[in-house]
């Protein structure tokens, strides 16, 4: 069986100074920043999957040092390892599975945009899918700004099998978060829910328009036509300055 010190050999493997020197920057991992302290041993998304697809055997005990790791590839590792075995487990295996990740992102070591995408609509969302929601709501209404995410992107999985009034919910709740990287998350669910019936997204976002952030709404109408892309940013910036004291 697999041991997290052998994981990261097998990561430490496929870094690269390059990467390692690049991917803080691309994470902003400076003073005041989002992923401020973060570290990177620089390896990619594909070396990374390949790694936990190659360790799906890591016992408990080490899939928890690694979601504990400062390396942020070890956690992004972990968590791609949960996603695989999410998809082959029994119900109480599922479960636990998704109370560890809570626990972690709790205790902020899913705590990056990447992070969260890769695992929440998996670990969360489909392990919500015929489950009673109400986490969400509470996911949303801490203070940190990944579990909100969580909470938002999380919907992917509702909206993959046609339920978007769950993730209209979310979008609508964090409208107004003060931070961009919610508006992009917003901005893509909706688009998300916009490929699934884009006349439900017209009418979110004309309920909505006064207070969609300019972010969020270029990310939610980049499917529709140019012509309407413009229509509606402009209808935004009317409705925004409207609404100013």
């Amino acid at each position: 069986m697999t041991n997290a010190a052998a994981i990261l050999r097998d990561l430490g493997a496929a870094a690269t100074p390059e990467k390692a020197a690049e991917l803080p920057r691309f994470f902003k991992t400076g003073p005041g920043e989002y992923g401020e302290g973060d570290r990177f041993l620089g390896v990619m998304v594909p070396q990374i999957r390949a790694v936990a697809k190659a360790h799906l055997d890591a016992d408990d005990a080490s899939v928890k040092a690694l979601l504990a790791s400062p390396w942020h590839e070890a956690r992004e590792c972990a968590l791609l390892l949960l996603v695989e075995r999410f998809g082959r487990a029994s119900e109480s295996e599922r479960t636990a599975i998704h109370r560890l990740y809570l626990a972690t992102a709790a205790e902020n070591r899913v705590n990056n945009w990447d992070l969260v995408d890769l695992s929440a609509p998996t670990l969360v969302g489909r392990y919500l899918l015929d489950r009673p929601r109400d986490l969400l709501d509470r996911l949303a209404r801490r203070p940190s700004l990944w579990e909100n995410r969580i909470a938002v992107v999380s919907t992917l999985a509702f909206i993959r099998r046609g339920e978007l009034e769950d993730a209209f919910r979310q979008c609508a709740a964090a409208l107004g978060h003060p931070h961009d990287l919610m508006h992009k998350a917003v901005g893509w669910m909706l688009r998300e829910c916009g490929k699934k019936d884009a006349a439900a997204l017209r009418g979110f976002l004309g309920e909505h328009v006064s207070a969609i952030h300019p972010t969020a709404l270029r990310y939610a109408i980049e499917r529709f036509p140019r012509e309407e892309r413009a229509e509606w940013l402009s209808r935004c910036r009317a409705a925004r300055k409207a609404s100013e004291p």
